[in-house]
């Protein structure tokens, strides 16, 4: 009986849709989602603590707010640079080498930075990242069926969450030693568990259908002239209505991520007073809860409709927003506590209604021949059309530390506006 109980439960997993998605879409698909571990366990380590970590460092809001601006300036010449080079060196080969620079050399900077210049120093060399995302995105999905984007996407951030729960560690070594030696070696084993994701993809990954095409179509053509060739892209870019409301969406969801990355440590922190103990603790309830809703729930809601999830995930946010601004400081540890808990909560389940989404509809609605350098001029103005936020949420916090996430309630209802009157993409099988 109990075997026979166990081998049903083994059947109804394997049926289960999100398990179906990786059967169906093998190698590139497959080998991303399952490493994607190695870049989520050590970012998830650091990320409650890499802004405190330049905080203690006597690097000041303002800097830090710099620092992100900067960075963002940069990295949309990276973007366009990451179109071109998916091209010409091909999707499998471009990954490996913004994850090798992006992430490996950068963590190693990272793990020594002591003031400002190399602080900066490090965010430039992250920049690589912006090469990595371009062909990174088109490994993952161009030999994928487009149905099943939406699912892909849900693994790809399923990836990331089950990483997560590694944060507690990270929380008992900053108790135990402090943040700045924990930090440090953090960093290190984030640039040797990069490197071996860069091998991981040499040997397992193989270029696409695509990325073979536009190689031999871009054999022969210089760098110069294929950037001359974006503004070729543009007009058309802009005349799809479709893709313009999506990218308007991603430049929303990039800041407010940016200012919740950069700033929710330092709010609860230093003006609500929770202790610096618990800040490990909320990406493990955030995982959690978006796991939850992922695997138990996401499956349920058509993967082919996209308008009303979004718009409801969007209105979440903004409650979450008002959770935190209206959260008195100076309260009881335990009810401060429980309204952070109550934001963590809300964030997670909108996020997991938002995020896999609105990569897939940003997908659906750009062409597959130029799937590459299209993917990196949206990057390049997602980014630009983002810098100068991180410069002014650095400014808002050193005023009021609300003020930021005052912002990003704005931003969020404006882009309930846009999600409104998109319609919805036409999937089709393959």
């Amino acid at each position: 009986m109990l075997y026979m109980s166990l081998e049903s439960k083994i059947r109804s997993l394997k049926a289960h849709p999100l398990i179906q998605v990786l059967a169906d879409n093998g190698g590139n698909p497959r080998t991303l989602v399952l490493i994607e571990p190695l870049w989520g366990v050590p970012y998830n380590l650091i990320a409650p603590f890499a802004t405190l970590y330049m905080y203690t460092q006597g690097i000041t809001d303002v800097q830090i707010g710099l620092i992100l601006s900067v960075t963002m300036a940069v990295q949309v010449l990276f973007s366009f640079l990451g179109g071109i080079l998916s091209d010409k060196l091909g999707r499998k080969f471009t990954t490996m080498m913004g994850d090798f620079f992006g992430w490996g050399l950068a963590c190693l900077v990272w793990a020594v930075s002591n003031n400002f210049w190399l602080f900066l120093a490090a965010a430039i060399l992250n920049c690589f990242e912006q090469i990595n995302q371009t062909a990174w995105y088109c490994l993952l999905i161009e030999d994928a069926r487009p149905k099943d984007l939406v699912g892909i996407y849900t693994w790809v951030n399923i990836g990331g969450l089950v990483a997560i729960f590694f944060a507690p560690l990270s929380g008992l070594f900053v108790r135990s030693y402090s943040i700045v030696p924990v930090v440090r070696v953090l960093y290190f084993l984030f640039a040797l568990t990069m490197i071996l994701k860069t091998l991981i993809t040499f040997r397992f990954c193989h270029e696409t259908k695509q990325g073979k095409i536009r190689r031999a179509e871009t054999r022969g053509i210089s760098v110069f002239h294929m950037l001359g060739e974006y503004r070729q892209l543009i007009p058309g870019m802009l005349k799809n209505r479709g893709v313009l409301k999506a990218v308007a969406v991603s430049v929303i969801l990039y800041v407010t991520n940016m200012v919740s990355t950069n700033f929710f440590g330092l709010y609860v922190t230093q003006r609500l007073g929770l202790s610096e103990n618990f800040l490990a603790l909320f990406p493990i309830l955030n995982a959690a809860v978006m796991l939850i809703f992922m695997i138990g729930l996401q499956h349920r809601i058509n993967a082919t409709k996209f308008r009303i999830p979004l718009w409801i995930g969007l209105a979440l946010y903004v409650v979450a927003a008002l959770v935190l601004i209206f959260s008195p400081a100076g309260r009881l540890g335990f009810v401060l506590f429980l309204d952070v808990l109550l934001y963590v909560f809300i964030a997670a389940v909108a996020a997991a209604l938002v995020n896999p989404r609105k990569d897939a509809l940003l997908q659906l609605n750009i062409t597959p021949q130029e799937r590459a350098r299209l993917n990196a001029l949206i990057m390049a103005s997602t980014v630009a059309l983002s810098s100068p936020f991180g410069y002014l949420a650095g400014w808002l916090s050193s005023m009021d530390r609300r003020l930021p996430f005052v912002f990003t309630l704005l931003l969020f209802v404006t882009a309930m506006f846009a999600i409104g009157r998109i319609q919805e993409p036409q999937v089709e099988e393959r």
